[in-house]
């Protein structure tokens, strides 16, 4: 015979069940079976059956009541469980075999110790939670019962739900999670964790959309009801699906750029924070921007920071053909004779903000399963954007990869390179590693990859059907869909720049009343001025070009400009003034112009732009002086 307390109070034995009729003895049972294997104090159990109101008889109708009891188990044949009479109150003896609460109690601490195994303990978990039958003691009506023990037997479950979730979504089976939280939000809506993993889980199925309209709906409910805002964590949750930033490990809030790392057992873990992640196909990289701030120390920190973990990119969308091809050659088992003294190299290239790190993030992220060393990220470029010395990229590298172990293969992943020397000295250290490198950069470094060899692949804009796919992805198809015509006019006036369609993206998502239709001509009267977000100034088209030009020296950024404000969608360097062939190699090299011979070169539209807009704040000044 079995008693069952985490639903209706039930007797069962095997498939027969017996739920007891409310009555006072089954309010005697439910006490005692809370307090099993304990002494459970006569007023205690008095207050229980009759209230905090009890009659001048309750002690004697309290043995009267105990007596009904242990007829009732006569009736029902429970042998092995008795009822004892002890000094100051009675004692009910129970199994985890005979009662699902001592049953729950157990699993659950069995689970505590398979923490290392998460699936072991997610199934020890599921299965102490099956033991829940519905509504807690539906047919025990004490007010006492249900005032005192029913919120703590809640809180229990509350507990494991919330560790089956964050294990759910540790794994990757966010669906699951998500039928867990549905019910679990709605029954207790002033539960902030329990929101903040719905919120975590539809996100990382891909429904931006939806993850804000959740924490709209939870920040409205805490103000009507509570009168307070939400949690910290939930407010930090929500800026970064409103990023789009990779939400690092599951159950964390967003990594804050500027932190240490450190490295652990072959696996980076970062400490306080970490390297800000890429944004879905772009590549801000502004100085002040999350992004210019990887692997920068801590104030007053004087260690040298390990490289960080290569993050995951949410809402990736197009360069299908850029993708495939990475992953192939980073998963092609070794050529037999191949030369092992230059690690397997991948070069991405392109105009600033074209989504050079998103690719190789996600790229990265792919062929996780290849590298069991791990897959690290290093930035060749300080927060205020000025190239890291070779060494200092060499000595972050050689830190992380010191701890892996032989023979396990590591991605690195080498973020915003500026010449080919600070790669270089790194690549026989890889090699040695028996892994392979994945570089970004606005370079062509023909010369690295003529000196050791590579992949290379030239990053151009999206096409419009990349542009309108990424609206879809972060919009929701319910939105984009309702207006296709205007979502296809705001790709264009992004001129399917990925950074520019980020930041698009972002904005419309703070604003989910705004129709499209309107926001093309918002964003029309001044495409610059809009592409930026207010409360990360650093995140714009502007600010991204400002810190393109500052690498550039100073006589090659005046041609630039000369270039950008010459009419003509195509030019050559008989069609630009006091520009040299040279000269447009190189912009064409930085990523600033596009082709080149034996056909004309060209510029992009928002590059144009932002020239005309800088000559216009120039004359403005001049005209103030």
């Amino acid at each position: 015979m079995r008693f069952q307390l985490l639903g209706p109070l039930t007797l069962t034995d095997g498939p027969e069940a017996v739920v007891l009729q409310p009555s006072k003895p089954t309010i005697l049972l439910a006490a005692l079976l809370l307090h099993a294997n304990a002494v459970v104090s006569a007023d205690y159990l008095q207050r229980a059956v009759w209230g905090e109101e009890q009659p001048a008889t309750a002690k004697a109708a309290l043995q009267t009541c105990v007596l009904r009891l242990r007829r009732l188990f006569t009736k029902h044949g429970v042998t092995e469980t008795s009822i004892e009479a002890v000094p100051g109150g009675y004692r009910i003896t129970a199994e985890p075999h005979s009662l699902d609460l001592l049953g729950f109690r157990d699993q659950v601490r069995r689970a505590v110790v398979m923490s290392d195994d998460p699936e072991a303990e997610l199934c020890t978990l599921k299965d102490a939670l099956s033991l829940w039958q519905g509504s807690l003691l539906a047919n025990v009506r004490s007010d006492v019962l249900h005032r005192d023990e029913v919120p703590r037997l809640a809180e229990e479950r509350l507990r494991s739900v919330e560790r089956v979730c964050d294990l759910l979504l540790g794994l990757g089976r966010h669906g699951e999670a998500l039928v867990e939280l549905w019910t679990a939000t709605r029954v207790y809506p002033g539960h902030e964790r329990l929101h903040e993993q719905l919120i975590e889980a539809l996100y990382r199925t891909g429904r931006q959309t939806q993850a804000l309209a959740e924490y709209r709906r939870v920040k409205g409910f805490l103000l009507d009801e509570l009168g307070v805002d939400p949690s910290p964590a939930l407010q930090q949750l929500e800026l970064a699906i409103l990023r789009g930033e990779d939400l690092g490990a599951v159950g964390r809030t967003p990594q804050l750029p500027g932190a240490v790392p450190r490295v652990v057992e072959g696996e980076v873990v970062v400490t306080a924070g970490g390297p800000g992640p890429v944004p879905a196909a772009a590549e801000p990289t502004a100085p002040g921007s999350p992004e210019a701030s990887a692997g920068a120390a801590l104030p007053g920190a004087t260690a040298r920071p390990a490289a960080a973990s290569v993050p995951a990119v949410p809402n990736f969308t197009g360069r299908d053909a850029e993708t495939a091809a990475m992953v192939a050659r980073l998963t092609a088992p070794a050529a037999p004779g191949e030369d092992d003294r230059h690690p397997l190299t991948v070069l991405v290239s392109g105009a600033p903000g074209i989504g050079k790190s998103a690719l190789a993030h996600h790229v990265a992220h792919l062929v996780r399963d290849s590298f069991p060393g791990g897959r690290l990220l290093v930035r060749a470029t300080r927060p205020d954007g000025e190239a890291r010395g070779a060494a200092d990229v060499a000595a972050e590298m050689s830190a992380a990869l010191r701890p892996g172990q032989a023979g396990r293969r590591t991605l690195l992943v080498l973020d915003d390179v500026v010449d080919a020397d600070q790669v270089r000295p790194l690549l026989p250290v890889i090699a040695q590693a028996q892994g392979a490198v994945i570089v970004t950069s606005r370079m062509g470094l023909a010369g690295l990859i003529a000196t050791h060899g590579g992949w290379v692949h030239r990053l151009s804009a999206f096409t419009g059907a990349e542009s309108y796919a990424l609206l879809l992805s972060v919009l929701g198809t319910e939105r984009v869909e309702a207006e296709p015509d205007a979502a296809r006019r705001l790709t264009a006036l992004c001129g399917h720049f990925p950074l520019a369609l980020r930041i698009l993206t972002a904005r419309l998502l703070t604003r989910p009343g705004l129709r499209l239709g309107d926001a093309v001509g918002w964003l029309g009267e001044d495409p610059l001025a809009r592409l930026t977000l207010t409360d990360s100034p650093g995140l714009s088209v502007t600010a991204l070009l400002d810190g393109a030009l500052d690498r550039l020296d100073p006589r090659l950024s005046e041609a630039f400009l000369r270039v950008a404000a010459a009419p003509g969608a195509a030019f050559t360097a008989e069609d630009v003034p006091a520009v040299t062939e040279a000269e447009l190699e190189r912009l064409a090299d930085a990523g600033l112009l596009e082709d080149g011979p034996p056909g004309p070169y060209r510029i992009h539209e928002l590059l144009r732009a932002y020239v005309r807009r800088t000559d216009q704040e120039r004359i403005r000044r001049t005209e103030k002086v």
